[in-house]
């Protein structure tokens, strides 16, 4: 049986990978008054006002070269936001967030020490299930925004571990956010001013707490209790939850290929993870906490 700190440390996991998805399937009902991007703008934009006030970071206390890997941080995160949004609006959550998954998979395998061509394998079985190429109906543009998630999710890990060996607490994130809400406004938010109401950006306040502040907190919380192995193995099932949420609120009912995908995916996730988990470091800075 699980120590009773490593079975809270999953609990505040598994729920702050609910909040995630909880946060993404709820976002889609913006989608027909400001569009995919006009959402991710508005999470975006107001994380980054939240994150900026509750922590009020120093840059004085920053060196050049972690300023600059926070600013990228902030620019991967807005691609990531952006795209999957963009993913979600023409696939299944489940389908999404599987493909996007390649991208901390393939970060995994490349730090693996076993299995580095069995993870692949199964990976590219479980793409080829959720996309059915051979039927020709699948949403190439919506494939293409989630593989381009996926890319952003690799850097947002790489950059997420530097800025959190050289900075402690969460003063990292309180500078990429607001660079990650900059960006969201310049990109997407033209677009969508001219349709937003009251109600709207309330809303995406609500949905800025779902996604990053609570799962971020929970995330700081289970890193204490849990291995960075034992996490990561515990974050390869999102795509599975993202099936079930999908499901449960957006009424998207997997087929048999769907099914059969996301469970090949996070087999190769899990089994990435735990042949290729990062050594711990001396740092008080945060984990790879993803911030769609």
């Amino acid at each position: 049986m699980l120590p009773s700190s490593a079975r809270t440390g999953a609990s505040l996991a598994i729920a702050s990978m609910l909040c995630v998805q909880l946060g993404l399937a709820v976002s889609v009902g913006l989608f027909d008054e400001i569009g995919p991007g006009g959402a991710a703008f508005l999470r975006l934009a107001w994380a980054g006002v939240l994150l900026l006030v509750l922590v009020r970071p120093r840059l004085s206390a920053f060196s050049r070269s972690t300023l600059f890997a926070c600013a990228a941080l902030g620019v991967v995160t807005a691609g990531m936001t952006m795209m999957f949004m963009a993913a979600v609006a023409r696939l299944p959550m489940g389908t999404a967030s599987a493909l996007e998954f390649l991208g901390p998979l393939t970060v995994a395998v490349a730090r693996g020490s076993g299995g580095k061509r069995l993870w692949p394998v199964l990976a590219a079985v479980g793409v080829l299930l959720l996309t059915e190429p051979w039927r020709g109906g699948v949403d190439l543009v919506g494939v293409g925004y989630a593989l381009a998630s996926a890319v952003c999710w690799a850097g947002y890990i790489l950059l997420t571990q530097r800025v959190g060996d050289e900075v402690a607490g969460v003063r990292g994130l309180a500078v990429s956010m607001p660079v990650a809400g900059l960006v969201g406004t310049a990109v997407a938010g033209p677009a969508a001013f001219g349709h937003l109401t009251w109600p709207l950006v309330l809303a995406g306040l609500g949905l800025a707490l779902l996604v990053p502040v609570i799962p971020f907190s929970l995330e700081m919380l289970a890193l204490r209790r849990l291995t960075t192995s034992a996490f990561g193995t515990l974050m390869s099932v999102e795509p599975a939850l993202a099936l079930i949420i999908g499901l449960l609120v957006l009424h998207q009912i997997p087929d048999a290929g769907a099914l059969a995908g996301v469970a090949f995916v996070v087999v190769a996730g899990i089994g990435a993870e735990r042949t290729g988990a990062r050594e711990p470091v001396v740092s008080a800075g945060v984990g790879a906490v993803r911030q769609e």
